[in-house]
């Protein structure tokens, strides 16, 4: 597994984490890959209970790799990156998830499939890619107007503003913040507590609670194969060299 995404097993928990602090988490497609894989062989492993997904000490995730996404454009089926969105989304076991500091783009929508989010007061998040000339994926054009209704994630999704973890809070999309230290123990305290409990009642509940995933996975599908079009497009090559030229882009 790379070493950029690290997987540990303890009390019966599945810690994974995103280990590239230097590029703040930002993802690859072999990181997608290897997260994929560590939460297929988590639902099968009867000795897994719960699953917590996090970050390095300051950061949870930036979003994609953008030099990486222009060199692999994600395919619209078969990709690492459908492949971890429909292992995150389809996931049987409880997922709780400790999000250490900023979240961009994937960063946010991948917490739009965990159970559980606990959040350091100090993170900002955002969701960018309108302004990048995209549209949104993990089946956040449909979970986000649900979770906070559709002005505020017209707001979310169309201005794509940064906004803080006690908003995210209050629409829904996280249970709690947490003072930047103590994030990770919250989020570890939640995963003990439901590894305590009877497996198969818990994995009944969440698949009740989930049963609407068949068109969450149809959206996941829709999203990307609008977000590989856009990805090749004038706008979002203009917003990704402005990016890296670091001006503001100029769309035609």
């Amino acid at each position: 597994m790379s070493a950029l995404v690290t997987t540990s097993v303890k009390d019966g928990i599945l810690t994974i984490r995103m280990n590239r602090p230097d590029k703040k988490n930002a993802l690859t497609h072999a990181m997608y890959d290897a997260m994929g894989k560590a939460l297929g062989e988590a639902d099968a492993d009867p000795a897994v209970r719960v699953v917590l997904i996090t970050g390095t000490a300051d950061c949870f995730c930036a979003g994609n790799d953008l030099k990486d996404f222009l060199e692999n454009p994600p395919g619209a089926k078969n990709s690492p990156v459908l492949n971890f969105l429909k292992a995150l989304s389809g996931a049987k076991l409880p997922v709780v998830a400790a999000v250490n500091g900023p979240a961009v783009g994937i960063g946010v929508t991948m917490l739009l499939h965990c159970d559980f989010v606990y959040i350091s007061k100090t993170a900002n998040l955002s969701l960018p890619f309108v302004d990048l000339g995209l549209v949104p994926e993990a089946a956040a054009s449909m979970l986000l107007p649900h979770l906070a209704g559709h002005p505020r994630a017209a707001e979310l999704l169309m201005l794509g503003e940064p906004f803080t973890p006690q908003q995210a809070v209050e629409m829904g999309i996280a249970n709690a913040t947490c003072e930047p230290q103590d994030v990770e123990a919250a989020a570890l305290k939640t995963a003990l507590k439901l590894a305590a409990k009877p497996r198969n009642a818990l994995l009944q509940t969440k698949a009740l609670m989930r049963a609407d995933f068949e068109s969450v996975s149809k959206r996941i599908d829709r999203e990307a194969e609008i977000f590989k079009e856009c990805l090749a497009s004038p706008d979002a090559q203009e917003a990704f060299t402005a990016f890296r030229e670091k001006r503001k882009p100029k769309f035609s």
